[in-house]
C-alpha cells in the first residue's frame, strides 16, 4: 500500500501542480504537431493558438529566452500557412525539399553565434533559468522552424535533438505536462521525419 499511495501523491502532485493554461497549451501543441507530421496545413492556425500561451507561460517560469521564440514561431506559423498554401497550378501542395550544404554550413554558425550572444545577454543581465543552455535551444528551434516552414526535410532531425534537451529543462522548471508533451513530441517528429521522407522520395520519380 505505502507503494501504491507514493505514486497516488505524485500523480496528485503532478496534476494540481499543472495549471488549466498550460494543459491546453500541451493539447494545441500536440494537435499541431501531429498534423505538421501528417503533412497537414491546418498545423499552422492551431499552431498559433499554442505559441500564444506558451509566450505567457515561459515568461513566468523565467525562460525569457523561449518566451522571445514563441513570439518569433507565431510569426513563422502564420508565415508557414501562408507558403504552404501557395503553389503552382499543376500542384497540389509545395514540394518537400531536401538540404543544401551552404544552408547546413549557415544554420550552424547561426546557431553557435546566436547562442553565445543571447546566452551571454541572459547571463549577465537577466535571471533567467539556463541561459546557454536555453539560448542554445532557442538557437536551434529558430532554425527548425523555418526549415519546416519551407518545408525542408531535415526540420524533424532537429526537433528531435532539442525536444530531448527540453525534457530535461521543463522538468527542472517543474513544468511536467509540458516535459511529458515534449516526450511525446519525438515520436511525432520520428514519425513525421519518415512520412516526409516518403513524400520526399515520391516526389523524385
Amino acid at each position: 500500500m505505502d507503494l501504491l499511495d507514493a505514486i497516488q501523491k505524485s500523480l496528485s502532485q503532478f496534476f494540481s501542480s499543472t495549471s488549466v493554461l498550460e494543459w491546453l497549451g500541451v493539447v494545441t501543441g500536440l494537435l499541431c504537431v501531429w498534423l505538421a507530421s501528417k503533412n497537414n496545413i491546418l498545423n499552422w492556425p492551431i499552431a498559433c493558438i499554442s505559441v500564444i500561451i506558451y509566450i505567457y507561460i515561459f515568461f513566468h517560469a523565467k525562460l525569457y529566452a523561449d518566451a522571445g521564440l514563441q513570439i518569433y514561431f507565431l510569426g513563422m506559423n502564420i508565415y508557414g500557412w501562408y507558403f504552404w498554401s501557395r503553389r503552382k497550378e499543376s500542384q497540389t501542395e509545395q514540394p518537400i525539399t531536401g538540404l543544401r550544404q551552404l544552408e547546413l554550413i549557415v544554420s550552424i554558425i547561426a546557431i553557435a553565434l546566436f547562442t553565445w550572444l543571447l546566452g551571454t545577454l541572459l547571463f549577465k543581465h537577466t535571471d533567467a533559468s539556463f541561459p546557454f543552455l536555453d539560448s542554445f535551444l532557442t538557437a536551434s528551434s529558430l532554425i527548425a522552424q523555418a526549415w519546416l516552414a519551407r518545408r525542408i526535410l531535415y526540420n524533424w532531425i532537429i526537433w528531435i535533438i532539442v525536444d530531448i534537451i527540453y525534457i530535461y529543462v521543463y522538468f527542472s522548471k517543474e513544468l511536467y505536462a509540458t516535459g511529458l508533451m515534449y516526450a511525446l513530441y519525438i515520436f511525432i517528429a520520428f514519425s513525421g521525419y519518415f512520412s516526409w521522407r516518403k513524400i520526399y522520395h515520391e516526389q523524385k520519380r
